[in-house]
């Protein structure tokens, strides 16, 4: 079996080089973008080389640092509310003329971006390290190939899921045509997280744009200095294709400027914590905007005792140390059954204690920094809580050789056993390095388990028989789930993410998210225009007629009668009315003008063609 892997990993190379090849004509130009001054080649002036040392409070302007090493790398301003305004106002204007645009002119877009990020991963990368202190696998994992899926996919179907849509049109409506029509909401508002800063500024903005809009991204505090670097690369590949200027703005501030842009925009998309996404739905509140709340998860991650303990603990590892457990859709609650519990424990920790963290860009480390200052300290009182409740610590990875100024932005990563939901470390997201492990003796168990959370967001399930796998998610109430594989789900671009409860509601990315982006609008028309025109039917013309209600009646009987000699009976009495209208209608004329006459035709509306059973 051992034979095949290297033949099977060249086929798929191949497959995928084809793709791209597909995806990426050689008439695609190229963009020149100018990284000369984020670019770390050790020989920057003493301004931006001291050691960052972090204000408690905020002022007008954004302080950017490298979490690793807390290197100070410059500073942004923080908008004020006019200033927004201004920018959103400028990219109202430029969406009027994108609207006009052509999907041709969106797919070339497309594929410049994706021809840049290609050639460009190491200089992608290494930005997100430095702004986020990840390392550059990490930043490969969720920067670049979750951006490439998204774009591949939108190149590929974006198209056909913002074309006209038709749907059947009903019994009573058989004449007509029935369709739904998207079309650009106007300017989307995105406030984004740190975590993952080239993929959530490109994740909307693909979305945006693709489907007509302009967009405004306010990124986090905590990773301007990258999102404003990312900006070049899409005004560069927006501007080959003759695309208005300000067509995408990213923005930078504190909470002024996010409530500001909420005010300002026709739809807002936000990522993040629970707390923030509640001031934003009062706020969106006042203008009635829709809302897209993504606000992190607590996941699940069931293992059942029929699994392969070595394969499933290594996909476990990954899901809690993905950019330093920093990861929305982590794994953060390790479900195990008792019959395997200690040989996976004892797999996991032998995993862990190999996993050395230290800045990702000075060293060969398998982890990053922690991103957010103080955040460490808020890990460190998860674990201790754990402890003090009876939990205890199986083992920890190490931290390398770091800097002094950054001694505060490491986090070992941690397995701890004999834990319950008693304990904040299995109820609060941790977004850190911990992978908390319980035992459960029934798969009702640990359904239930996993239910038991506030948040909604993923889940994992791991079974020898998949039928299993499949019956325990299914019974898990969460937005997205993988079955026998961790996150899966976001690379299928095709399916929507988003979560409940307190995960959030909404969804962005695949059909669902990109036609939220949209104006949905039904429309109805004559199928036969102009030969055969909608009539109302006499009897409920205005005035209407004696037997108006008793027309409706049958009416509704002979198009949705359950049986079918209800409905034929229920048809003639509404062709006899018509007819006796129609009568009355010809005794009238004859009284005032003798020798006229009228057709039954004349008074039966169209719609009644449908009451034919």
């Amino acid at each position: 079996m051992a034979f095949w892997w290297p033949l099977l990993i060249v086929a798929f190379a191949y497959a995928i080089c084809r793709l791209l090849l597909k995806l990426i004509p050689s008439n695609v130009p190229s963009i020149d973008v100018d990284a000369s001054d984020v670019l770390d080649d050790g020989n920057q002036t003493r301004e931006n080389s001291f050691i960052y040392i972090p204000s408690r409070r905020q002022t007008d302007k954004v302080q950017c640092y490298e979490p690793a090493t807390m290197k100070y790398l410059g500073y942004f301003p923080a908008l004020k509310p006019d200033e927004v305004k201004e920018r959103v106002a400028q990219a109202r204007k430029a969406q009027k003329i994108w609207a006009q645009s052509s999907f041709k002119q969106r797919r070339q877009f497309l594929r410049i971006l994706l021809k840049y990020i290609i050639e460009h991963q190491d200089l992608i990368c290494e930005i997100s390290s430095r702004d986020t202190g990840k390392t550059m696998v990490d930043a490969s994992l969720g920067e670049i190939m979750t951006t490439c899926e998204k774009i591949t996919w939108l190149l590929s179907e974006g198209e056909k899921w913002l074309k006209p849509e038709y749907r059947s049109c009903g019994r009573s409506m058989i004449h007509k045509t029935a369709k739904v029509e998207f079309h650009p909401l106007g300017v989307i508002g995105a406030i984004v997280s740190w975590n993952y800063p080239f993929h959530n500024i490109f994740n909307p903005m693909l979305a945006a744009v693709f489907s007509g809009n302009s967009i405004v991204i306010k990124v986090s505090e905590h990773a301007s200095w990258s999102g404003c670097f990312y900006l070049r690369i899409i005004q560069a590949a927006l501007a080959a294709v003759g695309a208005p200027e300000n067509l995408v703005e990213v923005i930078t501030g504190f909470a002024e400027t996010g409530e500001a842009l909420v005010s300002s925009v026709d739809k807002i998309i936000f990522v993040g914590s629970p707390g923030v996404g509640r001031m934003i739905m009062r706020n969106a509140a006042d203008t009635l905007i829709p809302v897209t709340l993504e606000l992190g998860g607590k996941d699940a991650f069931i293992v059942c005792e029929d699994v392969d303990v070595p394969h499933v603990a290594q996909i476990a590892v990954r899901g809690a140390l993905q950019s330093s457990g920093q990861n929305c859709a982590g794994a953060e609650r390790f479900y195990v059954h008792k019959d395997i519990y200690s040989s996976f424990v004892a797999e996991v920790v032998k995993i862990v204690k190999s996993v050395t963290a230290g800045p990702p860009l000075h060293g060969k480390y398998d982890m990053g920094a922690i991103c957010m200052q103080e955040h460490s300290e808020k890990l460190q009182s998860l674990v201790n809580d754990a402890l003090d409740k009876g939990a205890e610590i199986a083992g920890r990875g190490s931290v390398g050789n770091i800097g002094e100024g950054a001694v505060d932005q490491y986090f070992p990563p941690t397995v701890i056993i004999n834990v319950n939901h008693t304990m904040k470390l299995m109820q609060e997201e941790a977004f850190g390095p911990i992978m908390p492990i319980m035992e459960f003796s029934s798969d009702g168990e640990a359904v239930e388990l996993a239910n038991d959370s506030k948040y909604g967001l993923g889940c994992a399930v791991f079974s020898g028989s998949q039928r299993r796998a499949k019956e325990i998610a299914s019974q898990i109430r969460s937005g997205v789930a993988a079955v026998n594989d961790f996150a899966s789900t976001y690379m299928c671009q095709s399916l929507p993410f988003g979560g409940i409860k307190e995960s959030g509601f909404g969804r962005f990315a695949g059909i669902e998210g990109l036609r939220a982006c949209c104006l949905i609008k039904s429309v109805v028309e004559d199928r036969w225009w102009p030969f055969i025109k909608t009539k109302i039917p006499k009897p409920i013309q205005y005035p209407i007629s004696e037997n108006g209600y008793e027309f409706q009646e049958s009416l509704v009987e002979a198009l949705y009668g359950l049986h079918v000699w209800d409905r034929l009976r229920a048809l003639v009495d509404v062709l006899k009315m018509l007819s006796e209208h129609n009568a009355s209608k010809d005794n009238k004329r004859t009284d005032l003008n003798p020798g006229s006459s009228s057709n039954i035709l004349e008074s039966f509306s169209f719609p009644m063609i449908s009451c034919i059973p």
